[in-house]
């Protein structure tokens, strides 16, 4: 049974049909100082007065929404005159057509941080609305708004709904989610793909009345798949366009999906709704189906005062869920925050704000998490060590750091960065390269000839001098000496920082970013006494450096090294010396010799080299 104006009982809105009434009543309404309702140009529209009586029970007051600084509206001759007043005060300064010329949002242009773009939807086409909204992105905080409606009369009711206050007792946020499983935040309450199993929740979305709700799973323009659940875009009001394409429903009585668990969106009572799913917002010239079956115009025709959208293909995920949980317990805006964190997967915004959105004169939202550059860094030492050849396959330690090499994949996706946090992913992993360095440094104090030690030269072979890098630095002996950086030439090798005296000859190899070693010693050590050696490191970061000394093979039996090695925590950026002491036996042959400095730090290795000789014992040895 049709429900006429009369019958609507609501006071928020006061529906009317006739065009010159609306006039009259929207007059009364702009100049009113308390007005008590906002009038709807309904124009027979049975579908507008059921939303209306939906909506009561989200709205508590009216007041006039903050204007934008710049509108435009497209098709003035498609909108009644009494819309267009009602329109106008949402705008300072109202532009032609004409105007959206590329200087429009221009950094230097005065009054441009904000533009609310009217359309009916049939006029809301990519060009020119896609490079607006391109335009604003690139320039950095400036909004770009849109009211719109499958025809006149939705786009009246949409425009009323922004001059309404949604009611304080209304404070509930729902994600329904298909594609993930994100642990709940707050008082947002979560239904995924195991709820969406034993619970009805078209009934929990239908029967609740929600501030905010996010519904991601994938589909269409029509709809959002949640398991059997399917959130429908079809509004049965809305005139079918034969010529146009239609979802299988249009065709027959079969729906692709169980009838009984179809989810009306224009039936869900939220003050906003986010579609989150690929085209569920499609510009007008890129439709996949009729609208009368899309989400968007659906929502816009039900209760949701604000519906956040997207036009086109995304890959929202864990980290879009995370950062809408915290902007609903903050009350912080929907799509700024969302698109916040999608810019690092994509150059443009994904999530366009329809409605009145008040994120304007708000600050950027924060960058999107990137993957630590620890995290980085760690993954390709451990590809080279790994893919490269470095390390044999038997190795001890390669099914070690083959465990860590797959939780460094996993740490590099966006997904993780959001779920567990920069900070849980670095303590995990701090733990583990600390566990690692010790065992690398064991290794080559056990075996100094081992895979790790030979890294430098095994990389070095693989890369290619970049003549930009060579300087002038101080040997360790005093002399002027040549560094300069050999440049892997594949993926699987490192990059190199060499050391070459013309006296001690190649005297130092780093790994890029691996601590730098200096050391002081003399030159000379008798038979049967001890060498002191002073090695200084400085780390590339804040945090444990284990180091160590060793001598070539033909000294080691006639040599003991104490300690056995040594750990510092590094400032980062600070010189910090260590000592080790070199016994030499009363039978070592005396001739020269050298001892080998090393570090590790993350799983990055240097070395430096001193050489002094030994004298025959003196009388006393």
């Amino acid at each position: 049974m049709a429900i006429s104006p009369t019958e609507v009982s609501t006071t928020l809105f006061t529906p009317i049909d006739g065009d010159a009434e609306y006039a009259e009543a929207v007059a009364r309404f702009l100049a009113s100082p308390r007005p008590e309702s906002v009038p709807v140009w309904v124009n027979g529209r049975a579908d507008l007065l059921s939303a209306m009586q939906l909506a009561a029970g989200l709205y508590g007051g009216i007041a006039r929404p903050a204007p934008y600084e710049r509108g435009v509206l497209l098709g003035a001759d498609e909108v009644p005159a009494g819309l267009r007043s009602l329109i106008g005060p949402l705008a300072h300064h109202w532009l032609d057509e004409e105007e959206l010329s590329g200087r429009l949002l221009d950094e230097g242009a005065p009054g441009s941080r904000s533009l609310l773009v009217v359309a009916v939807y049939s006029r809301l086409t990519s060009d020119p609305v896609l490079e607006l909204v391109r335009r604003a992105h690139r320039s950095g905080g400036r909004q770009v708004g849109f009211l719109t409606g499958r025809d006149a009369a939705s786009m009246a009711w949409f425009t009323a709904k922004q001059f309404c206050l949604p009611d304080p007792a209304v404070d509930a946020s729902g994600l329904f989610t298909s594609t993930d499983r994100p642990d709940a935040l707050g008082k947002v309450q979560v239904y995924d793909d195991r709820a969406l199993e034993r619970q009805d929740i078209g009934a929990r979305l239908l029967e609740g009345r929600w501030r905010r709700v996010l519904l991601q799973g994938h589909g269409r323009d029509d709809s959002i798949n949640l398991a059997d659940f399917t959130v429908c875009g079809l509004n049965p009001a809305a005139p079918r366009r034969p010529e146009l394409l239609g979802p299988r429903c249009a065709y027959g009585p079969d729906c692709y999906k169980p009838r009984e668990k179809l989810i009306p969106l224009n039936r869900v009572q939220a003050v906003e709704v986010v579609l989150s799913s690929c085209n569920n917002g499609p510009f007008a010239d890129a439709v996949a189906y009729d609208p009368r079956y899309q989400l968007l115009l659906n929502a816009i025709d039900g209760a949701a005062r604000d519906v956040v959208a997207a036009p086109t293909v995304h890959d929202s995920a864990r980290p879009e869920n995370a950062i809408w949980m915290r902007a609903a317990e903050a009350e912080a805006p929907s799509a700024t925050s969302l698109n916040a964190t999608i810019t690092g997967a994509q150059p443009d915004p994904a999530y366009w704000h329809f409605g009145m959105a008040d994120d304007r004169g708000a600050r950027p939202g924060p960058a999107p998490q990137e993957p630590d550059p620890l995290v980085l860094s760690t993954s390709s030492r451990l590809t080279a060590y790994l893919a490269g050849g470095l390390l044999p396959a038997r190795h001890p330690l390669r099914p070690r750091l083959t465990k860590l090499a797959g939780k460094a994949e996993r740490w590099v996706t966006r997904q993780a960065t959001a779920a567990e946090g920069s900070s849980a992913i670095l303590r995990g992993l701090s733990d583990d390269l600390q566990s690692l360095d010790h065992a690398i440094t064991a290794e080559i104090v056990g075996n100094p000839e081992t895979e790790f030690t030979d890294c430098h030269a095994y990389f070095g072979q693989r890369s290619s001098i970049d003549p930009e890098s060579v300087c002038d630095v101080r040997c360790h002996c005093g002399r002027v000496a040549r560094q300069f950086v050999k440049r892997a030439l594949v993926p699987t090798a490192l990059d190199t920082v060499v050391t070459v005296c013309v006296r001690c000859g190649d005297m130092a190899y780093r790994l890029a970013d691996s601590p730098e070693l200096r050391v002081e010693a003399s030159e000379e050590v008798s038979a049967g006494g001890t060498l002191r050696a002073r090695v200084q490191v400085r780390a590339a970061r804040r945090g444990p450096v284990r180091l160590g000394v060793f001598v070539p093979r033909h000294l080691r039996s006639d040599c003991t090294v104490t300690p056995e090695q040594r750990k510092v925590r590094a400032a980062g950026g600070q010189w910090q010396e260590v000592e080790f002491s070199l016994v030499v036996d009363a039978g070592a042959h005396p001739q020269a010799y050298y001892f080998t400095a090393f570090a590790v730090q993350d799983l990055g290795l240097s070395v430096a080299r001193w050489d002094f000789g030994v004298l025959p014992a003196g009388p006393s040895a």
